[in-house]
């Protein structure tokens, strides 16, 4: 049973988009998406709200979620986001009907 994470990162004056910018180009989202268990991980811009980003983060399980928190990664993320004052909102979500 897969997991899925919706974040969203709201900043001002374009910080949430220079945030996932800096994410990209520091190489942080190819590490995450090299790491075991995860499935996916997006950026997407809402349409009616020019200071967030939304950030689509889908993992195997409960387990390489945790390891994932736990790594050293998070504490890059972590930086970035206090760089760029970025405040976040979080969904989570069970896929129940199997991961096509």
């Amino acid at each position: 049973m897969s997991i899925t994470i919706n974040i969203y990162y709201k900043g001002e004056n374009g910080n949430a988009k220079k945030f996932a910018s800096e994410m990209v180009s520091r190489g942080i989202v190819d590490r995450v998406r090299a790491e075991v268990g995860n499935l996916k991980y997006e950026y997407f811009f809402p349409m009616n709200d020019t200071e967030t980003v939304l950030l689509i983060d889908r993992w195997k399980d409960e387990e390489a979620l945790d390891i994932h928190h736990k790594s050293e990664i998070m504490k890059e993320i972590a930086e970035l986001r206090s760089k760029y004052q970025i405040s976040m909102k979080v969904e989570k979500f069970r896929n129940l009907e199997g991961d096509k």
